[in-house]
């Protein structure tokens, strides 16, 4: 398993410290080749963790961030999950040939609703094996807003056992999206050197400093850039230190 960096408690006062959490992200089935390079020309500039593309773009992605140490991310069995684990792994594999070094798989949601852990089990564990043996990573996508507490737990103890890199909460595709109280459950259950992704409606630097504080060390939004200059604009709004013998009022 590749090891992972928990950030608990950070205040995230600085630029460098909100860009290096986030997977800037754009996954719209309407996203043009413009707009893909947009996302990545961003986060060059931003320094962010990733980009977060659908796979038909991960080779474009990958030439755009030539020289950069931003990582390119795609998705896997999306948005349902629901695809034959052969069908992923092919995924996986062709992704991963193009240049992909991050793979978000939304697990078997079904299977895990009926209670075939095993499949669950063994159908992450593949995806692993093939992601770590290329020195990638593998992200498991619970979408928490179909499970119960008891599910959540289960399926981040699953995706654990099965050598995953991260657990993430959810597509953005489905009912709802990241919750406080599903990243601190995630985080709770999951082993610490497996790394907690918030993902679904994170759009405010608010939202994103309550994730981290309930044990996100990861998030998936569209609004990077827009977080970013929210964190600037903030900081040019504090007041300036006072000088050597300036008093303050």
């Amino acid at each position: 398993m590749l090891s992972t960096s928990v950030i608990p408690g950070q205040n995230l006062t600085q630029p460098e410290q909100v860009a290096a959490l986030i997977d800037h992200t754009l996954l719209k089935p309407e996203a043009t080749q413009h707009a893909i390079a947009q996302l990545c020309a961003e986060a060059r500039e931003y320094h962010f963790a990733a980009v977060c593309i659908n796979p038909c773009w991960v080779r474009f992605a990958k030439s755009a961030l030539a020289g950069s140490n931003v990582r390119v991310c795609t998705v896997i069995g999306f948005p349902l999950g629901a695809n034959e684990m052969r069908t992923k792994m092919a995924e996986a594999e062709y992704a991963l040939s193009e240049g992909a070094t991050e793979l978000d798989m939304v697990q078997n949601i079904g299977a895990l609703c009926s209670g075939d852990l095993r499949f669950v089990r063994d159908e992450i564990a593949a995806l692993a094996r093939t992601a770590h043996a290329s020195v990638a990573r593998l992200k498991v996508i619970l979408e928490t807003c179909l499970l119960t507490d008891a599910q959540k737990i289960t399926a981040s103890k699953i995706a654990t056992e099965a050598l995953a890199d991260f657990v993430k909460t959810s597509t953005g595709f489905s009912s709802a999206g990241a919750t406080v109280e599903d990243v601190r459950l995630m985080r709770q259950t999951a082993a610490p050197t497996v790394g907690v992704k918030a993902s679904g409606g994170v759009r405010t630097l608010a939202a994103v400093r309550q994730m981290v504080a309930a044990g996100a060390n990861r998030i998936g939004t569209s609004s990077g850039v827009t977080i970013m200059r929210e964190l600037n604009s903030a900081a040019l709004d504090e007041p300036a230190l006072p000088t050597s013998g300036q008093a303050v009022y």
